[in-house]
């Protein structure tokens, strides 16, 4: 099973990369669109082999919980990362504008950690799902117990996100002394 999670991440990659091999060098977009269309489906064949693995007798493992956890993480920030790839590649080896960096200071970068707090919050909840569903499916609770009590578990990953955007909100990051406009004095011009 870890073989074929493995394998899973490799096809994600190697997914993204040719929908983007496709955009860029060959130029077709509809093509390369539906490429990346298929990226989330590795996720989902993940889910069908690890579901098909417990009912055959395995007892849920870490490999199960990664797979549902890999289908709520690809569902709510999958499309942010192929954006992320996008970017970079067009930028680097195609002329593209830069890619947009999030803000760094003030509550700007505070809303900007509340927006990634939401979204692990809600990729958290649909690994939850997932995994119930897992559970439903496999119907036979003494080899799935282990499957809900470690997506429970990854329920840290919300919460420190929670943390980290609740101090940003209460101490925002302020820019150095030399990069704040506001901070510098009027000074005449000398003509």
């Amino acid at each position: 099973m870890a073989a074929f999670i493995i394998g899973a991440e490799f096809a994600f990659w190697i997914l993204i990369g040719l929908g983007l091999l496709f955009r860029y060098v060959f130029k077709l977009r509809r093509v390369s669109t539906f490429i990346l269309l298929l990226v989330p489906m590795v996720d989902v064949v993940l889910l069908a082999v690890s579901v098909k693995h417990m009912r055959d007798g395995a007892t849920a493992d870490i490999t199960h919980t990664l797979a549902a956890l890999y289908l709520g993480y690809s569902v709510v920030f999958g499309h942010a990362m192929v954006r992320w790839a996008d970017q970079r590649v067009a930028h680097r080896f195609f002329g593209g504008p830069p890619p947009v960096k999030p803000p760094k200071y003030g509550m700007a970068r505070a809303k900007s950690e509340w927006i990634w707090t939401a979204k692990a919050v809600l990729a958290w909840g649909i690994s939850m799902g997932v995994a119930y569903l897992m559970v439903w499916l496999v119907a036979d609770s003494a080899r799935t117990d282990a499957l809900v009590s470690q997506v429970v578990w990854t329920l840290k990953v919300p919460v420190i996100a929670g943390i980290i955007a609740l101090s940003y909100t209460i101490w925002p990051k302020k820019p150095k002394a030399a990069q704040a406009p506001e901070q510098r004095q009027w000074e005449p011009v000398e003509r």
